[in-house]
């Protein structure tokens, strides 16, 4: 019987390893396994972070810097006397209400060398109501209203006193203040070096400055967008005025300037145009005075 039992267990034995070196096997395996897969975790965390934008690379573009860039592009304009309305060289192309032309007398004042861009609009306000979207393109799509909005705030952040110009003195910076040389449109008797307007603007406004400045330095104050002035529209008198700021009332606002689909007529320098104070279009823009 022992003898039985001793050559059974002697016929078991390679059995026994052969199962022990299957399973030892089969552990090594998924070891390995296991240490690709934390491999594999780690390089996806790895690459994910790196593609991951850092709160410097996704932050807003700095406000200060933008209102800083605002205050350094007003341009000091030296008051004088000038005759306001439809003069000579505005020829046949004057509208009556451009009449009778009269002389006026400014304190000195200082504009925009630009229209207010949407950038600004968008550090002042935190949105962008316009049509034509672009950093550098003139805000449009603003009223008169929604301009003293801008400013109002504009003022608190900045600590200056920034408002819209006069209409006297929107028409004195066109014509080129005391520099001026008598040109029908801002800055030359040519349109289409100066502006953006319905002959070469493809339906559509372009980025501040891009045309020739005018005898001041300022840019498109002939097209691109209608700028809102601060008075109420009234017709005008012959006699002579000291730093007129318009009727004490009214129903429409005066705009000045032209715009992107303003024929040639519309964009010169004693051009008068006006809308309700609450009324909104994507080719009404503003300028800052100061």
């Amino acid at each position: 019987m022992k003898k039985y039992v001793l050559m059974l267990m002697l016929a078991l034995v390679p059995t026994l390893l052969l199962a022990q070196a299957a399973g030892g096997a089969i552990k090594r395996p998924t070891k390995k396994t296991q240490t690709t897969t934390t491999t594999s975790t780690k390089k996806r965390s790895e690459i994910k972070k790196q593609t991951t934008p850092s709160r410097s690379e996704t932050k807003k573009p700095n406000i200060s810097s933008v209102l800083q860039t605002l205050i350094g592009n007003m341009v000091s304009v030296e008051g004088g006397t000038f005759w306001m309305g439809g003069t000579s060289e505005q020829g046949s192309d004057a509208y009556d209400d451009e009449k009778p032309t009269h002389q006026v007398t400014l304190s000195s004042f200082s504009i925009g060398k630009y229209e207010v861009t949407q950038e600004e609009w968008q550090a002042v306000m935190g949105s962008n109501p316009s049509n034509f979207k672009g950093a550098r393109l003139p805000v449009e799509c603003v009223s008169w209203e929604d301009c003293q909005e801008f400013i109002r705030r504009l003022n608190q952040l900045t600590g200056k006193r920034f408002r819209l110009p006069t209409e006297a003195e929107w028409e004195y910076a066109a014509r080129g203040g005391n520099r001026s040389r008598g040109y029908k449109y801002a800055g030359s008797d040519n349109l289409s070096s100066v502006a953006w307007y319905t002959d070469n603007s493809g339906s559509a406004t372009h980025p501040v400055g891009q045309k020739s400045p005018n005898e001041l330095g300022l840019y498109d104050m002939s097209g691109n967008v209608w700028e809102w002035c601060q008075d109420w529209y009234g017709s005008y008198s012959s006699g002579s005025q000291t730093n007129p700021a318009g009727p004490n009332s009214g129903s429409r606002r005066v705009c000045r300037g032209g715009c992107w689909n303003s024929s040639a007529r519309y964009c010169r320098s004693s051009r008068r145009n006006y809308y309700t104070p609450s009324y909104r279009n994507g080719s009404l823009g503003l300028r800052l005075a100061l």
